[in-house]
């Protein structure tokens, strides 16, 4: 009896996600596009990114601490990385 109900869960778990494959694939090549819940949202578009000249850190330019210099605008990560580029921008003048 445990068995065959086991064997009939096993069963229902592994229909599932070959059907759950399956439509991934249908949908991929009908659309081109991910499905929902593969990474990308519909309707979220694409922002590029800027990189910290400090640390390296890639940030999105909307919600990064930033400084203009000569003319340029410059993406942060932190207030340090900001402070330690002032601070060698003036070491450089």
């Amino acid at each position: 009896m445990w068995r065959a109900l086991l064997l009939f869960l096993l069963f229902v778990f592994i229909a599932r996600a070959v059907w759950r494959l399956l439509m991934g694939v249908v949908q991929g090549a009908s659309t081109g596009t991910p499905a929902a819940g593969a990474g990308a949202r519909p309707g979220t578009p694409a922002v590029k990114m800027a990189r910290d000249p400090i640390c390296g850190t890639f940030v999105v330019p909307g919600k990064a601490l930033s400084l203009v210099a000569r003319g340029e605008t410059i993406y942060f990560c932190s207030e340090k990385c900001r402070d330690a580029y002032g601070a060698s921008a003036g070491a450089r003048a």
